[in-house]
């Protein structure tokens, strides 16, 4: 069949690299794709965002299934729109519609959805600017630090940690009031703090079955030390060595089980990935947030472990047919770096050549922020390459991850030296 991934990071680069190790796959394109998945696809010049340009080239191409990386696209409707097109009605899509995709494209619903169904969650409370003076009041007792969410996408930027009340409400007034976020910030969600340690769950459902992928931890701060400001992720590992098998069973009857139920009980046909976003609290699960994707830097550890058809899997997803597939993990443990340009998350500057990639043995170099010009890769983003290494131990994979990021050079490069060290700890 030819397939069509949507997305331009790593994250894409990953399905790609996965996608065309299947038999089934004849031909492979990424819209607009990247340097690295120019490498095992044709990438298509196209914004995921131009839905009729997508459409065109699903005619073009003769495309059989499609393959939603991002979240934008899935919260504006993507996959509605290709469903009322009169002559794709064979094609096959995994992402879910907007309404499924509510559950990242809008906190206060997925909060009120966790509610409904009983799902384990930090206790909450949404504002906007008509209950903003109320909004202060209620900071000024709660708990601190205190979680203030924008409601909508804000490109990883939403969420902010407030130490004290008197931050808290500065923050709910750039979001309510100043319209720091714009619409995604016109209603905010204030949150409790959950101490515990994170992960992320991944399931992959068809609408009625589902099947969980392996497990992964990323580290979201720009510092060593989980130091410094937030980015969209600087590095993961999977398996989690705290996620033993008493408590990924109790992820997937408190969680995963009714998610799935209560998106049927709304009538939401959910064909695509559910990230669930967790917090380990005194050894129960709580869930920080949903994604309606796969996440990245996290796909970047993920697939590699998975030894399963990726394309069938796709498929069965897309089809309603999972419950007759198996999913087929490595033991191994895998660990990605994400090397990253020099001022991120801030200010940075792009078209920096990269160079030693061909000096990289033994690991994967998934293309986030790349192009490619002239003969050369160049740096085209905040995060431009996640490492991926894996190994029979969580120190070797580390280790072998960790040189690598050594190696490929560009002017700026920056990386955390500490991905999974908390990891090797804990275990230890």
């Amino acid at each position: 069949m030819n397939i069509l991934i949507l997305g331009s990071g790593g994250r894409e680069h990953a399905f790609a690299w996965k996608l065309g190790q299947s038999p089934l796959c004849n031909a492979l394109f990424v819209a607009p794709g990247n340097a690295g998945t120019a490498q095992v696809a044709t990438n298509l010049p196209i914004s995921y965002n131009d839905f009729p340009a997508v459409a065109d080239a699903i005619r073009d191409k003769k495309i059989d299934l499609v393959v939603v990386g991002p979240e934008e696209p899935l919260v504006k409707g993507i996959v509605d729109y290709l469903h009322k097109q009169a002559d794709l009605t064979d094609l096959r899509i995994v992402g879910p519609d907007a309404k499924g995709a509510q559950l990242e494209g809008s906190k206060d619903f997925s909060k009120q959805f966790m509610l409904r169904y009983g799902i384990p969650t930090a206790a909450s409370q949404t504002f906007t600017v008509d209950t903003l003076h109320e909004a202060l009041t209620y900071l000024e007792n709660h708990a601190l630090p205190i979680v203030i969410k924008a409601d909508g996408l804000a490109a990883g930027k939403g969420v902010i940690i407030a130490e004290t009340v008197a931050e808290a409400q500065t923050t709910l007034r750039d979001m309510l009031d100043g319209q720091k976020f714009g619409e995604a910030g016109s209603k905010v969600v204030v949150e409790q703090f959950l101490r515990g340690i994170e992960l992320s769950v991944f399931v992959l459902s068809d609408g009625v079955s589902y099947k969980i992928l392996p497990e992964a931890k990323d580290y979201k701060r720009i510092g060593d030390g989980d130091t410094g400001p937030n980015t969209g992720g600087m590095g993961a590992v999977s398996p989690v060595v705290f996620a033993n098998k008493s408590f990924l069973q109790k992820v997937e009857d408190k969680v995963v089980k009714p998610t799935l139920a209560g998106l049927q009980q709304e009538g939401i046909v959910y064909k695509g990935f559910i990230f669930i976003g967790l917090m380990k609290v005194n050894s129960e699960p709580y869930v920080i947030e949903y994604n309606a994707r796969m996440g990245d830097p996290e796909t970047e550890v993920v697939l590699p472990r998975i030894q399963s058809d990726f394309a069938e899997l796709m498929m069965a997803a897309a089809e309603g047919t999972l419950d007759n597939i198996a999913v087929q993990v490595s033991p191994q443990t895998a660990v990605t770096t994400m090397l990253v340009s020099g001022g991120y998350p801030g200010d940075y500057e792009t078209g920096k050549r990269i160079s030693d990639l061909e000096r990289l043995d033994d690991v994967m170099a998934f293309h986030a922020g790349t192009l490619e010009k002239d003969g050369h890769v160049l740096t085209n983003g905040g995060r431009v390459l996640a490492i991926t290494a894996q190994a029979n131990s969580l120190e070797n994979a580390v280790r072998k991850s960790q040189e690598a990021a050594r190696i490929v050079q560009f002017d700026g490069k920056q990386y955390r030296k500490d991905i999974g060290l908390d990891l090797i700890r804990y275990s230890d």
